[in-house]
């Protein structure tokens, strides 16, 4: 089953770091890569720019409406994400408790379309 991990940060909390905060915390998803290969376990993943950067696409009356802002308004960045194979939920979640935290990650089964 794969899995994405959904990895938070305080809002604003990269625009406030040191250069030398920035590369610990580079260090620590590397140590998580490490982590993941040594175990086996296939993954992908990318951080993203800050929610002020995001553009949302809604339905309208007149098509598409097309919004520079995050879908939603929260006190949290949605900062990046590893896309994980496992077994189960269960390794899944014990895989997580490796990952650099941040203000948080949200684990979710991956949905795969019927053939």
């Amino acid at each position: 089953m794969r899995f994405m991990l959904s990895l938070f940060d305080p809002e604003g909390y990269w625009d406030s770091v040191s250069e030398e905060q920035m590369g610990s915390a580079l260090d620590e998803h590397r140590a998580f890569a490490r982590f993941l290969e040594a175990r086996g376990i296939e993954f992908s993943g990318e951080a993203v720019m800050p929610a002020g950067e995001a553009v949302t696409l809604r339905p309208s009356d007149g098509g598409v409406l097309v919004t520079k802002a995050p879908f939603v308004e929260r006190r949290e960045d949605f900062a990046g994400f590893y896309l994980i194979d496992c077994a189960d939920l269960d390794e899944a979640l014990e895989i997580a408790a490796h990952c650099p935290t941040g203000a948080g990650v949200e684990v979710r089964p991956v949905w795969s379309a019927p053939s």
